[in-house]
């Protein structure tokens, strides 16, 4: 008598589905959080896995910088049409005009400006969960999540504070004003992410493989020069984030290993232009993706600071 067992990604997808199936099960108003990367690329496949034939029983959201690779806003919308999925997107930009943002003088990421941009869509769509792609092996405040990630009236993150998750069960009870972001990918690795995508064969934006950019050094890596300034009634959206006369700029062959705006996205020299070449690149990296985001690199406690003020 044979036995059927699991390989590591046969168990990593049946984990995550039993997941998304638990938040189509406990919660009224969830949402896909859907920006076309790699890991909620997967998310979605995840989601159809859980619930085709049915359509996908919950919407996806999507916040916008203002500074996103026009490449991964076309592959995002793309995407989304073809899954006949809803989109919902809103800017930092709409949340400066509406007053809900207040840009930093000096400041030139804008990933900080998402979080009430974030907290703002949860509570105009009231949502009671948000599905995320976050992984642990990402970054030290990723590696303190769990799975039902809870988030207080505020929208804040306590990582002293959170609820156990002891043989797979979940506790999802929230009261009013409360949510919880949920990350059925917490097990996976940037390896995993790479099999899988190869596996199931998913497409991704083209960034993600070796293509010629224009790009200038700052504080230890490459980022990409952003689109030219063409409208001069407008501010440049892109200010201070532009090479300086001591910042000269070098075409190079470049692809990203993660993304996130033009500002905060550090690009890495590489020829690898399949999927099977970015895996062999991975298996001999010795740092980590999390390493090219310039967001990340300023600080040390960056990240678990804006996840306690509501991050994704």
């Amino acid at each position: 008598m044979s036995s059927y067992h699991l390989d590591h990604l046969q168990y990593l997808e049946t984990e995550a589905i039993h997941i998304m199936r638990e938040v189509a099960a406990e919660f009224e108003r969830p949402a896909i959080l859907f920006s076309g990367g790699k890991d909620s690329i997967c998310i979605l496949r995840l989601a159809e896995k859980a619930f085709r034939p049915s359509e996908i029983p919950m919407p996806f959201l999507n916040v916008e910088t203002g500074h996103e690779f026009p490449e991964l806003i076309e592959f995002r919308d793309r995407r989304a049409k073809q899954l006949g999925a809803k989109l919902i997107v809103r800017t930092v930009d709409e949340a400066f005009a509406k007053g809900l943002a207040t840009p930093t003088p000096g400041q030139i990421s804008r990933n900080q400006l998402q979080i009430p941009v974030l907290l703002g869509a949860i509570e105009e769509f009231r949502f009671d969960c948000c599905i995320g792609g976050a992984r642990r092996d990402e970054e030290k405040a990723r590696a303190k999540e769990r799975f039902f990630s809870f988030r207080d009236a505020f929208g804040q993150w306590d990582p002293k504070n959170q609820r156990p998750e002891i043989w797979n069960l979940y506790n999802a009870r929230l009261n009013q004003g409360e949510n919880m972001r949920v990350f059925p990918l917490s097990n996976w690795t940037e390896m995993d992410v790479w099999e899988y995508i190869q596996r199931e064969k998913l497409e991704v934006p083209n960034i993600y493989f070796s293509h010629t950019r224009e790009c200038f050094r700052r504080g230890g890596q490459w980022l990409p020069v952003p689109p030219a300034h063409t409208d001069s009634t407008k501010p440049d959206p892109y200010a201070g984030a532009r090479p300086t006369a001591k910042e000269p700029t070098r075409t190079m062959v470049c692809r990203v290993r993660t993304i996130a705006d033009m500002i905060s996205t550090g690009m890495i020299e590489s020829p690898a232009d399949t999927v099977s070449d970015i895996i062999r690149e991975v298996a001999a990296a010795r740092v980590t993706e999390r390493g090219t985001r310039a967001d990340d690199k300023a600080s040390e406690a960056a990240m678990e600071d804006r996840k306690k003020a509501g991050y994704f």
